[in-house]
């Protein structure tokens, strides 16, 4: 069994900016950490300090990568107060982020979902999870 302290979620891309910008102000998390030209890889984590989860997204100079391989590839983040989801959807529609329907519909009946530039996902689901 993992016991895990951190997770890093790890993804290239080509549009390194534009990704950065639909995390950061699109969906309020914060630069944690970026580096550049580290042996051909620029990168930039994002999160929220503190918390046990960010994301890595890197560029390789003089590579592509493409962009997601389906619209089922999902990040899920749970929102269980109305009002702070609603100020979340509202955010990204003001940075011009418009919702699109998901590919399973089950993520429609409680969330919105939008997708980065690159054609990931991220659905902001107004319910709890737990296990």
């Amino acid at each position: 069994m993992l016991s895990l302290k951190i997770l890093r979620v790890a993804r290239p891309t080509d549009r390194l900016t534009e990704v950065v910008h639909f995390y950061t102000e699109g969906l309020g998390l914060q630069i944690l950490d970026q580096f550049d030209n580290h042996e051909g890889f620029d990168g930039v984590m994002v999160g929220i300090p503190g918390e046990a989860y960010h994301f890595e997204f890197t560029h390789h100079r003089g590579h592509t990568v493409g962009e997601a391989p389906t619209q089922d590839n999902l990040i899920v983040f749970y929102l269980p107060n109305q009002l702070e989801w609603q100020q979340a959807v509202a955010r990204m529609k003001k940075m011009g982020y418009q919702p699109v329907k998901s590919y399973n519909p089950y993520w429609d009946n409680n969330g919105v979902t939008f997708e980065d530039p690159d054609g990931y996902r991220v659905v902001l689901q107004n319910a709890d999870w737990s296990l």
